[in-house]
C-alpha cells in the first residue's frame, strides 16, 4: 500500500528542548560553600562551668564548636565556635540568648565559650578512678594521673582532653577552644554572650 503523504519523522514526537535559562530551574538547590562564611561575623559566648558535670559540659561545647547547632550546618565547612574557659556571672539563659540572636537575624556561625577549668565537676567516683595517661615516647615513659591529680596540676587539660575526643581529628576545630585558669583572659574586648549549661540532675518539683 502506498500512502499519499510521507510518514512523519520520529523526531516530531520528541519534547522540545528548554532554553538554557529554564534548564537550570530544577537544579538550583542552594548548598553552603566556604566562601559564604569567610566574612561572617564571629559571636563569642560565655559559659559558667562551676560545678558542671564534665561530660555534659564538654558535649555542649563540642556541638557549638562543630556548628551542629546551626540550621545550615555542613560537615565540610568550618561553621563552628570558639571556646574560652573562665568564670563569669549569669546574665542570660540558653533559651533567651538563642531567641534574642535568632530574632534579630544574627547568624550564629562562630561563637566562643568561656569555662572555669578549676571548678568543673565529675560524676560518680571519677575523681579518684578516672585516669589520664601520657607517654614521652621513650621506654618506660608512661605517666598516669587521676582526675584529682591532673586538676590540681593542669586543670585546663581536663577540659581540652574531654572536648578533643568529641571533635573531628585535627587542629582546625580544636584551635577554637581557649582554656584559661582563673577569671583572667586576654579576650575582654570581645562582646561575649553567656550560654548556660543546663543541668539535667535538677528535677522539676511536682
Amino acid at each position: 500500500m502506498i500512502f499519499p503523504f510521507p510518514s512523519p519523522s520520529p523526531s516530531l514526537f520528541l519534547p522540545l528542548p528548554l532554553p538554557p535559562s529554564f534548564s537550570d530551574i530544577w537544579n538550583n538547590t542552594w548548598y553552603p560553600k566556604a566562601k559564604d562564611h569567610i566574612n561572617t561575623e564571629k559571636t563569642w559566648y560565655v559559659v559558667d562551668a562551676t560545678d558542671k558535670i564534665l561530660g555534659r559540659l564538654a558535649s555542649t561545647i563540642a556541638v557549638h564548636i562543630h556548628g551542629k547547632n546551626l540550621a545550615t550546618y555542613t560537615p565540610t565547612i568550618d561553621m563552628g565556635a570558639f571556646v574560652i574557659v573562665f568564670y563569669c556571672m549569669n546574665k542570660f539563659s540558653l533559651l533567651e540568648t538563642c531567641s534574642y540572636w535568632y530574632g534579630s537575624g544574627f547568624f550564629l556561625s562562630n561563637l566562643t565559650q568561656y569555662v572555669n577549668a578549676e571548678k568543673v565537676a565529675a560524676s560518680g567516683k571519677k575523681r579518684t578512678q578516672k585516669l589520664y595517661r601520657r607517654h614521652s615516647g621513650r621506654p618506660g615513659g608512661m605517666k598516669v594521673e587521676t582526675f584529682n591529680q591532673l586538676q590540681q596540676r593542669i586543670p585546663e587539660r581536663i577540659i581540652e582532653h574531654a572536648i578533643r575526643g568529641m571533635l573531628p581529628k585535627g587542629r582546625a576545630l580544636f584551635n577554637h577552644l581557649k582554656v584559661y585558669k582563673g577569671p583572667d583572659h586576654p579576650h575582654n574586648a570581645q562582646k561575649s554572650i553567656e550560654l548556660l549549661i543546663r543541668d539535667k540532675r535538677v528535677q522539676k518539683q511536682r
